[in-house]
């Protein structure tokens, strides 16, 4: 493997599965918007929520609910994505381990990013947590424009004026976005997806990425 040191200004991040596992607490959230509805047919689980990490938002609903028409999947999501802010607001997700350190000591080096195929609000909700306030320059998510993330990653380098980024994420859905971005990807093997080729490296703890960069 290439030595990847000193070859990169900035890093970009995904969130869901790179930096935290919040699918208990959306699935908590989501199953109490279901309590609210009368057309849910099923319970929503911890695997329904790890079965669309990293969809943007509007398509993990048109998987999820297929049954349901246009109005009801858009109130639906409505009141998911307002129940998953709030239960996020005060439960967060989980961090994985070694992240705060490891963010800090990347900070020193790097600046940092994180785009995300989340709702709006999402990521704010993530970077108020004391553990990571402050170490994020900026953030871009699908919720924002409603653009895919691989146009959210161009926006990011372009208003930050990035020379050299590299992106991290766990999915193929991650590395697609980073490819046809033009961003060199990083797999974060210990999330939810999998990637078999295409990545510069891949780390299997997420303090490992400080010892790569």
């Amino acid at each position: 493997m290439e030595n990847l040191k000193n070859k990169f200004d900035s890093i970009i991040f995904d969130l869901d599965g790179t930096l935290w596992n919040s699918t208990e607490n959306v699935a908590k959230a989501w199953q109490a918007a279901k309590t609210e509805v009368d057309y849910i047919k099923d319970d929503i689980t911890v695997a329904d929520v790890r079965s669309i990490t990293g969809m943007a938002y509007d398509a993990i609903f048109e998987k999820l609910f297929p049954y349901l028409d246009t109005q009801q999947r858009n109130e639906f999501k409505a009141l998911a994505a307002k129940k998953e802010l709030e239960v996020l607001h005060q439960e967060g997700g989980a961090l994985y381990p070694e992240l705060t350190e490891t963010l800090k000591d990347l900070k020193a080096r790097y600046r940092l990013f994180i785009v995300s195929n989340c709702q709006s609000g999402y990521i704010d909700t993530f970077l108020k947590m004391d553990d990571v306030a402050g170490l994020f320059e900026g953030h871009q998510c699908y919720g924002t424009k409603g653009q895919p993330k691989w146009e959210n990653i161009k926006d990011v380098v372009a208003d930050y004026q990035l020379q050299e980024p590299v992106y991290v994420g766990d999915t193929m859905g991650d590395y697609d976005a980073a490819a046809k971005a033009g961003v060199p990807f990083i797999f974060a093997a210990y999330g939810f997806g999998k990637v078999e080729t295409g990545m510069i490296a891949a780390i299997n703890t997420f303090k490992e990425i400080s010892v790569l960069l």
